[in-house]
């Protein structure tokens, strides 16, 4: 153990996800440390345990803001689940009149969450009601990243608070998504619809790559469901799991899997297991954004949909139910929809604010 409580990981060493990581290195964000990020050291490998805590304590905004701008409110809502101790956290900030990228990035940074989300005005043409439509932007601690279900989601009901129930429409750097917030006994629920999705082949040595990196033996795999990237706003690696227990036993090399993942542009490895016909466990690494898990991906659950229905998993017309984080302690449940004839894919959860 290093000082101030840090943990040095090593080769093959476990460890508790929320561990504050600090072996030094370039920036690093692990879980819900607020402080300094650092990156892990080099073929670090992370098998990650339950940890129920994760992403409900109190971080701090980083105070290294580049303008002179007020500081904004910055409100924390979790994902995918109606209790503020499941799904996936995100920092909210509904006025992000004045921050530039440095800010933003900053604000994201010192909550430590795998995205935040920002609230700008709608760009000019944007259809929407007025007072329901923005401009929207999301940055994990590392970096801007071009859509997030999950912050998306968490950004809906935060103004469904506000402003009440109803449409919604977020101009993305991906394109534009809707997105309707209904109550159901009590819990906000937000369901958005993706931008039109598309499926592309991955090479050979790439995928023997990732699996290296992932220390999954190519037997491991599901043959069932071929290897692809998805996209529906950002791009993602789908490989399935042929069981739950291989799912469960997640131990990657952060560096090496983070290198394949700037090279190909992805945002995370959604990997997947078919518990039925409509029911999948799915975890996201997510070592491009300095975070080594996501507790929720909306984003990846939607580029799922589109993949499972593209090579006919599921039906044209069906409602599938996706469980994460479970593993993480942070149990949530995505809702997949997928409708005939239309190309795009709803993904839904509850969201509630967390303190």
């Amino acid at each position: 153990m290093a000082g101030d409580g840090a943990v040095v990981p090593r080769r093959g060493e476990s460890l508790r996800t929320g561990d504050e990581l600090r072996p030094g290195g370039d920036e690093f964000a692990f879980g819900d440390w607020s402080g300094p990020p650092r990156r892990p050291v080099a073929g670090a490998r992370f098998r990650l345990r339950p940890c129920p805590g994760i992403g409900v304590g109190s971080p701090r905004v980083a105070a290294s803001m580049t303008t002179n701008a007020p500081r904004p409110e910055v409100l924390r809502y979790t994902a995918f689940s109606g209790d503020p101790a499941g799904g996936n956290p995100a920092g909210v900030v509904l006025d992000a009149t004045g921050l530039d990228d440095g800010d933003m990035l900053a604000i994201a940074a010192g909550l430590g969450y795998s995205e935040s989300a920002f609230l700008t005005a709608p760009p000019e043409g944007l259809d929407g009601r007025e007072g329901r439509a923005y401009g929207i932007r999301y940055f994990s601690p590392k970096a801007e990243v071009p859509f997030c279900g999950h912050a998306t989601v968490a950004t809906a009901v935060a103004l469904a608070e506000r402003i009440g129930p109803g449409e919604l429409v977020f101009a993305t750097r991906a394109g534009t998504v809707p997105v309707e917030v209904t109550e159901e006994g009590g819990t906000l629920r937000a369901t958005l619809t993706s931008v039109e999705p598309h499926i592309e082949e991955i090479a050979g040595a790439d995928l023997d790559e990732a699996l290296a990196a992932l220390g999954w033996p190519a037997a491991d795999l599901d043959p069932a469901f071929p290897p692809r990237i998805a996209f529906a706003g950002a791009r993602h690696l789908v490989l399935a799991a042929a069981t739950r227990a291989r799912l469960a036993d997640l131990a990657y090399d952060f560096a090496r899997l983070e290198a394949l993942m700037h090279r190909l542009d992805l945002t995370t490895v959604q990997l997947v297991w078919r518990e039925s016909a409509t029911v999948f466990h799915v975890r996201d690494p997510f070592p491009v954004g300095g975070v080594v898990e996501d507790p929720a991906t909306g984003a990846a659950a939607a580029a799922f949909g589109a993949y499972a229905r593209e090579f006919g998993l599921v039906p044209e017309d069906a409602v599938l139910t996706l469980h994460q984080g479970e593993d993480l302690g942070r149990p949530g449940e995505l809702t997949v929809t997928l409708r005939a004839g239309d190309p795009r894919v709803r993904v839904g959860g509850a969201g509630t604010r967390i303190g």
